[in-house]
């Protein structure tokens, strides 16, 4: 694929718009909790530095020529105003709305993935330590699209969002969106970016990172085999891997996840398929 300067990839992957606001704003703006907010930050001639709650915030230039901050909204954000810190002495603010997301109810045969035993516990927390600095990493590398392709083609099963009871007990809502897709389905990167994790986790089953840049990550799960290895450079398009039913499954499927600052947003917002 031909690669472009950094003002010609913009121009081709958002091109101009009529209206006060810019493409990007129209594509992604979704500020509820686990949605993403696009605030403007001006025409300022430097590229600004923004911050929630002290992590750092993906900044580009929107078709309207402004800054934008493209802000990851934590699922567990309550309703109201919130607060971007610009350049250490500015703000802006936005308004987060209301979401109700559903209930998910999944019967499993293993038991020690409801409750796993001392030592898988262990392993759990060295996994997601592992996952949790791999989340909190901020390349300064601008993405290459942040409109982005989805990894499989397939029909979207279990959505981002839903509250989650593993044999009738509560746990984490999930963090994701799933693909109904048959085993060994190539899953393929939606965006340029850099290789941070492949490793094979307990609950997540086989699992690859993606860093995108300025704190855009995604994360596959459940695969059956990986085509990359850590610190590789990878393409739009290029596959990564293939769908399986590692981890915690109950059949074959790729879970999906796209981190922004930090926080784990809706993916269907990055596909254009979001559902309010």
């Amino acid at each position: 694929m031909k690669r472009y300067s950094l003002i010609a990839a913009v121009a081709l992957l958002f091109p101009l718009a009529a209206g006060a606001e810019g493409y990007i704003s129209r594509l992604l703006n979704q500020p509820i909790p686990g949605g993403v907010a696009v605030v403007p930050l001006g025409k300022v001639p430097q590229l600004p530095r923004a911050y929630l709650d002290g992590e750092r915030v993906m900044v580009l230039r929107d078709s309207d020529d402004q800054w934008i901050a493209i802000v990851g909204i934590d699922l567990k954000t309550p309703a109201g105003k919130q607060t971007l810190k610009v350049n250490g002495t500015q703000e802006r603010t936005f308004m987060v709305g209301r979401k109700d997301y559903k209930e998910q109810h999944i019967t499993l045969k293993n038991k020690s993935q409801v409750n796993p035993d001392p030592e898988q516990t262990r392993r759990y927390e060295r996994e997601y330590k592992e996952q949790m600095i791999a989340y909190a990493n901020f390349r300064d590398a601008t993405p290459s699209n942040v409109v982005l392709d989805k990894p499989v083609e397939g029909r979207l099963s279990s959505p981002f969002g839903l509250r989650r009871f593993f044999n009738g007990e509560e746990r984490n809502a999930h963090s994701g969106l799933d693909f109904a897709v048959g085993l060994g389905t190539p899953v393929k990167a939606p965006a340029d970016g850099i290789v941070t994790i492949v490793g094979d986790y307990f609950f997540n089953g086989k699992t690859v990172f993606i860093d995108h840049g300025q704190g855009f990550i995604t994360m596959y799960c459940h695969l059956s085999s990986f085509q990359v290895k850590v610190g590789d450079a990878v393409t739009r398009g290029q596959r990564i891997g293939k769908v399986g039913a590692t981890g915690r499954a109950t059949g074959p499927h790729l879970h999906w996840n796209v981190s922004l600052n930090n926080a784990r947003v809706d993916p269907a917002i990055f596909i254009n398929a979001f559902k309010p």
